[in-house]
């Protein structure tokens, strides 16, 4: 009788312990909730700038940063630190032209400079972007290769390009800017990878904070390679183009109505554009990590392409890391053929006034899209002329060098004019570091021509 006494007597202490309990469970539930709320919205708010950043690792600039890890180990790990500003602040003042007028970046040069700086610009860049096109291609299908021997090298490169180009000429653009969205997702097996291997963090940390150089020619031109695929012109013309195909799925479809900006739009866009470049070099990051750890130390140093990083990993760090590193391959290059291809053809349309936008169909937009095809089909065919990749790439980076600096004066010299911006000029600050970065890239390309030239 006492014990029931005694149970009853306990029941609202047991009682208001359980509520508390759930109490708890359903508050931490709606706290889950609300930061996966968040998370969605902060994905739905990226766009131009995440996928613009991601398609700069492109199988040819992970064949850059994986020599650098191969050949160098960790010492040039600090690049990725040194560049991911410059790179944003670069991209933003592109983004902010395609804002404030509403057109993309070659039209923008075409009413602002002579014609012939345009046409300098338009051809080098789809001199460039071709070449690039077709070593991406022929990336994609090595690594392909990689994982299943059987299929043929022809077959995987008639595939990839035909696959992309179907994609752009016909998903409608706001379909397929999700795709290319969340292809960034791709980018994770490189950070995967770098926690499969084993890494020193100590020697990780130190060289990452303190900036290393040996000054030897091959090291020097190197660094001129990592600055010119990572700040690369045809990110700037994607970018600005992007931008404006953006304000027309919003239904701004007339220049007037894609004129000028507001704050709230700018630092939407600076949230994207900054996310987008920190995600492109911290995959920069992992994939020299990787490669110091695993291959340079090895002594596996002669790494000439991405499909060789990723099968000198196989029987060093292990079957899942090889998986993981040849399918970022194919998957960053399925992201960065289309930027490559896409901003070849803006800047070629919008150059001779052409209407041109993936967001138009076919018909309405032939020379566009004509562009388009031409630089894929060109690219596809540079695969089997017998040219040695690397040299393509080499051609790639002096066409690079010598047009990048130019393109960027004329960004920096358009963001900082009252005239083609307005109030939405650059602060003193974002001019700086824009005509450090012009000169920067200017030594860059200068510094891979004179080795190139002496060498």
């Amino acid at each position: 009788m006492d014990k029931e006494i005694e149970k009853i007597a306990e029941s609202p202490a047991v009682v208001l312990e359980k509520s508390l309990d759930l109490a708890k469970k359903i508050e931490k539930d709606a706290v889950s909730i609300t930061q996966i709320k968040k998370a969605r919205g902060f994905w739905a708010s990226l766009g131009p700038g995440l996928v613009t950043g991601a398609s700069d690792d492109d199988p040819s600039g992970i064949a850059t940063y994986s020599q650098a890890g191969a050949r160098y180990g960790f010492q040039l790990l600090w690049l990725s630190l040194f560049t991911f500003p410059l790179m944003a602040i670069v991209q933003e003042m592109c983004a902010r032209i395609g804002l404030v007028t509403g057109r993309g970046l070659a039209g923008n040069i075409r009413i602002n400079y002579p014609k012939w700086v345009l046409y300098v610009c338009a051809a080098s860049l789809f001199i460039a972007n071709t070449i690039n096109i077709g070593a991406d291609i022929g990336a994609m299908a090595k690594a392909t290769q990689l994982i299943w021997p059987n299929v043929s090298f022809t077959l995987l490169a008639f595939a990839f390009t035909f696959f992309c180009l179907l994609l752009q000429i016909f998903t409608p653009y706001e379909q397929y800017a999700k795709y290319l969205k969340y292809l960034v997702l791709v980018l994770l097996s490189y950070v995967a990878t770098a926690f499969i291997v084993h890494i020193d963090l100590t020697d990780l940390i130190s060289h990452t904070i303190i900036p290393s150089v040996t000054f030897s020619k091959e090291q020097l031109l190197l660094i001129t390679a990592i600055l010119g695929t990572t700040i690369s012109p045809y990110l700037f013309f994607w970018q600005t183009s992007h931008e404006v195909e953006e304000e027309i799925s919003h239904g701004k479809t007339t220049i007037r109505l894609r004129e000028g900006t507001n704050d709230r739009e700018l630092k939407k866009m600076r949230v994207d554009v900054w996310a987008g470049m920190f995600v492109s070099n911290v995959v920069m990051y992992f994939i020299i990590a990787t490669c110091a750890a695993v291959l340079f130390s090895n002594g596996i140093t002669n790494i000439t392409t991405a499909a060789d990083a990723a099968l000198a990993l196989k029987p060093l760090a292990g079957e899942q890391a090889f998986l993981l590193f040849a399918t970022g391959i194919v998957g960053m290059g399925l992201l960065a053929i289309p930027v490559l291809a896409g901003s070849a053809a803006y800047t070629v349309a919008e150059s001779f006034k052409w209407p041109s936008g993936l967001y138009r169909k076919l018909h309405h937009a032939r020379a566009f899209y004509g562009v388009l095809m031409f630089s894929m089909l060109i690219g596809l065919a540079i695969n089997f002329l017998g040219i040695d990749p690397i040299k393509l790439l080499i051609y790639t980076a002096v066409i690079n060098g010598l047009v990048a600096p130019l393109i960027l004066f004329l960004i920096v010299h358009m963001t900082s004019s009252k005239r083609v911006l307005k109030e939405w000029v650059n602060h003193p600050i974002v001019s700086f570091f824009g005509w450090f970065i012009t000169i920067v890239m200017a030594f860059s390309g200068l510094a891979t021509i004179a080795s190139l030239i002496l060498g």
